[in-house]
């Protein structure tokens, strides 16, 4: 079992910058893949960013590229997400994921969920 826990939210005004967290307690860390996902209110759950084990792989969504970044800390086991330029598109709960073997895009896919953190990027 993996147990997730994201921090790292808030209220942020348009253009500002917000550093998601998400620690993970349980078997090893390394030995999964990592995802964010993000679920606006009354929207579909929606792929945002991966990151291989060894960190040396990741990938984002369109509409997130070149604004945020994915990264890991195997030894501290927790996943980043460095969100720049935030828009009020941004605004949803973000949720930590984690896999075993590859990158995956689908939630489906993924076996343990955090509770989520909520991101509000305001007008």
């Amino acid at each position: 079992q993996v147990q997730l826990v994201e921090s790292g939210g808030g209220l942020v005004q348009a253009g500002g910058s917000l550093r998601l967290s998400c620690t993970a307690s349980g078997r090893t860390f390394s030995s999964y893949t990592m995802g964010w996902f993000r679920q606006a209110p009354g929207k579909e759950r929606e792929f945002v960013a991966a990151i291989s084990r060894s960190g040396l792989s990741t990938y984002y969504a369109d509409s997130v590229k070149d604004r945020f970044t994915i990264s890991r800390d195997n030894a501290k086991n927790t996943v980043y997400l460095q969100m720049n330029s935030l828009k009020p598109e941004d605004t949803a709960v973000y949720y930590c994921l984690a896999k075993s073997g590859s990158i995956a895009t689908t939630p489906d896919e993924y076996d343990y969920w955090g509770q989520g953190t909520e991101v509000t990027a305001s007008s």
